[in-house]
């Protein structure tokens, strides 16, 4: 009981300081603001997108591209070697552009149909992507995002405006069930104060960045000072690690909340998202099996903890961890508001929301181990080259 005690007040510590420095950094991560105007020669925009077995997707995703009421933008859209009709939506879509009237924005339609040694599928597919490309400005987006028409307006303005190298936006992330919604929300809030998201828009630091896939938007010269996606081949979680990079290399990189911009429905069943991230969670730790054991008791006891100190532990102890369930809950709502137009009524889930987390990375790293590697899109990557990257 003692060291329960001890943990309970350790508990409140680590709360605490997380409470005093995620509010000042949740305020330092702004809504995308609407664009004011835009310069007369504004840059053009490569938008880059990779798609692989996104038949039911990607038609939506490009025709909400072509909607955008930016002037200068081209889409390149990637097939990377899909066995369903994504190639064939995508062929249509380009004849399809190519015969309206007002056609003022470039389709491209790249088929990858092998994959050489040492890269992943997606991070391969950008990279071809990228050859493509003719504009200054390259966006990384993903195949199943929806965009609002003034999204790359905005976004180019705001990093205009910041004289940024590098925007990733929040998209708005929609669930359709309760514990699905409360999965998601809580997989978001525990990554945002485990990376300390907002670090990413202090200039005074460059070890730590971020990306998100939904939304990339990089200046070339950046992109290329860092090795375009050649230096993160075999990384599947390539959007944190270009952020990682640019952030690193003195670029300079902002996040901010896209909510109104872009929407995504992150996985469309609990079952399927809990498949899906059976392939990078573990890769989040460098594939170090010690590290992954110590996230996942860190999660217990400061996301867990405060809850099952509640009913275990006596005055004064189980005050202690009445506080910091208290701050924890505060916290969530008010990351949850800020990220999604939810009011975060699911915190009620989170002592659930926490356990869930815990075994899906569990999941991640005893399939890793036990097959050797991950398969990612239909291919399957050895361990020891993972871990070389």
């Amino acid at each position: 009981m003692r060291l329960l005690e001890l943990l309970a007040y350790a508990t409140l510590v680590y709360w605490l300081a997380t409470l005093a420095a995620a509010l000042g950094g949740l305020r330092r991560i702004p809504a995308l603001p609407p664009a004011r105007e835009l310069r007369r020669d504004p840059p053009l925009v490569s938008v880059i997108i990779a798609a692989k077995e996104e038949e039911a997707a990607i038609a939506d995703t490009v025709r909400s591209l072509l909607q955008q009421d930016y002037p200068r933008f081209e889409i390149i859209a990637v097939n990377d070697r899909s066995a369903d009709a994504t190639g064939r939506r995508l062929d249509e879509l380009k004849r399809w552009t190519e015969r309206l009237p007002s056609a003022r924005v470039p389709l491209r339609v790249v088929h990858v149909t092998s994959l050489p040694e040492g890269w992943l599928g997606k991070n391969h597919a950008l990279y071809q992507g990228y050859k493509q490309a003719k504009g200054s400005y390259l966006l990384f987006t993903d195949a199943d995002i929806s965009f609002r028409p003034n999204t790359i307006r905005d976004a180019v303005a705001y990093m205009e405006s910041a004289d940024a190298d590098h925007l990733t936006l929040a998209p708005l992330m929609t669930a359709k069930s309760f514990w699905l919604r409360a999965f998601v929300h809580y997989f978001m809030f525990s990554l945002l104060l485990y990376l300390r998201l907002w670090r990413a828009n202090d200039d005074r630091q460059h070890r730590f960045g971020t990306g998100i896939g939904a939304f990339n938007l990089v200046t070339r010269k950046a992109y290329e000072a860092i090795g375009t996606h050649r230096a993160i081949a075999m990384r599947p979680d390539d959007d944190l690690q270009l952020g990682q990079l640019i952030k690193r290399a003195r670029f300079k990189q902002r996040i901010a909340v896209g909510k109104r911009h872009l929407e995504v429905e992150w996985y469309p069943s609990l079952r399927a998202a809990v498949h899906g991230l059976e392939k990078n969670l573990f890769s989040g730790f460098g594939y170090r099996l010690s590290s992954a054991i110590a996230g996942m008791i860190g999660q217990l006891i400061a996301f867990f903890g405060p809850f099952a100190g509640l009913l275990l532990l006596p005055r004064p102890s189980g005050i202690a961890s009445a506080a910091s369930a208290g701050i924890l809950i505060g916290l969530y709502v008010s990351a949850t508001r800020r990220l999604s137009r939810d009011t975060g009524i699911d915190a009620c889930a989170l002592p659930a929301a926490v356990w869930m987390l815990v075994a899906v990375l569990a999941r991640s790293v005893a399939l890793t181990i036990r097959r050797g590697g991950v398969y990612w899109r239909g291919t399957f990557y050895p361990l020891e080259r993972l871990r070389r990257k």
